[in-house]
């Protein structure tokens, strides 16, 4: 499938931000400008999935995508899809949960992913890492990097990881397991941002709780109610997208040791804001905030190349509940000072994970539980 709008135009496909309880921004910022999009090309790359949780760029024009439920993982190569592995027999499904984010590393041959698992003691979330041959046909050589995130229903698994630009870096993104108490318990491994050596599992030896003992020692931010989104920026700053409850879907900025002010106590109150600023110590605002009523923001990638005109830079942001992308652009300092929604990506339904390819390119999957796709979207 090909597809071709010129988006120049299209007022519907721009937004001024305004108030987080209208157009969605952070509190405090400056009007947004408009931002113009070039013409999009958008074609279907795969077809005939089911719950395409992600999608990365691997070696030889191959892309490796991940399906939720089925708990497949695949290859797809000149529009053909072949299984990489079959990983239901090790991957507890539920709810929200099942296999989720998938990172790639080509040059050593290595594919991480992360996944709800069976235990004695119950389900939980871990991050597995695999070697891959050299013709994408088989895994191998099995390791667990990190185990013991929380999971109940399957409610809350999150999970998103990202590969870090310099150095061994994993950044893991989780969900709070709707549990209350786990956002900002630094010894729960859920409702965190976490980092860990790619190569090892241990924890980074610069995490803002390095020195302390536990499971603190992971924890990169916390106070996170559900992390579906990572990416980072150019100049190495770190950025989440996470979902909201009623309300207020974020981005946001990380900061080392941070606090993002998720705390539904007692029980599990949804109605307490997704940033408390009533809550002890200092809690970090998020960078963008949808207000009311909540998109389902989820994955992101930042968007790079001259090709992409005044997107150049920009934060795209997929949403399922919302069935769009959403190019937020802050300046140098986090301040939102753009959006653009392309009237050409509403066309899709859900959307679920936004990779960045290497001749940037960005790689969609859509969520629609049937006949779902990965599409490339190419600036014309």
């Amino acid at each position: 499938m090909s597809l071709s709008v010129s988006l120049c135009t299209l007022a519907a496909g721009l937004l001024l931000a305004g108030p987080p309880s209208t157009a969605g921004t952070a509190p405090g910022a400056a009007p947004a400008a408009r931002a113009e999009a070039p013409s999009l090309r958008i074609r279907t790359v795969a077809r005939g999935l089911e719950h395409p949780w992600d999608v990365q760029q691997a070696s030889g024009g191959r892309i490796v995508v991940s399906e939720r439920d089925r708990a497949r993982l695949s290859v797809v190569r000149a529009g053909k899809r072949r299984t990489l592995a079959d990983l239901s027999s090790r991957v507890w499904v539920s709810g929200e949960t099942g296999l989720m984010s998938v990172v790639v590393d080509a040059d050593r041959g290595q594919v991480w992913a992360c996944h709800g698992a069976r235990t004695r003691n119950g389900p939980e979330v871990r991050v597995t890492r695999w070697r891959v041959d050299k013709g994408w046909r088989s895994l191998s050589r099995r390791r667990t990097m990190i185990s013991g995130l929380p999971a109940t229903s399957g409610r809350h698994g999150g999970c998103r990881l990202l590969l870090e630009q310099q150095g061994p870096g994993l950044v893991i993104g989780t969900g709070d397991a709707a549990v209350g108490t786990n956002p900002r318990d630094l010894d729960s491994l859920g409702g965190k941002v976490l980092r860990i050596n790619r190569r090892t599992g241990a924890p980074m030896s610069d995490n803002p709780f390095a020195g302390a003992a536990g499971d603190r020692r992971y924890v990169y931010t916390y106070g996170h109610r559900n992390v579906q989104g990572l990416a980072q920026r150019a100049d190495g700053s770190l950025w989440s997208v996470e979902h909201g409850s009623s309300r207020d879907d974020e981005v946001n900025l990380l900061v080392p040791g941070g606090d993002y002010g998720w705390h539904p106590v007692p029980g599990y109150d949804e109605s307490v804001p997704m940033t408390d600023q009533s809550l002890p110590g200092e809690q970090q605002e998020a960078a963008w905030s949808s207000g009311s009523p909540t998109i389902a923001t989820s994955g992101a990638a930042w968007v790079r190349g001259r090709q992409w005109g005044s997107l150049d830079g920009s934060l795209a942001v997929a949403a399922l509940k919302g069935s769009e992308v959403r190019f937020l652009r802050f300046d140098g300092r986090g301040t939102l000072v753009g959006m653009t929604r392309p009237a050409a990506l509403q066309r899709f339904g859900r959307l679920r994970s936004v990779t960045s390819a290497r001749n940037g390119d960005l790689l969609l999957t859509t969520d629609n539980g049937a006949r779902d796709r990965v599409l490339r979207v190419s600036p014309r």
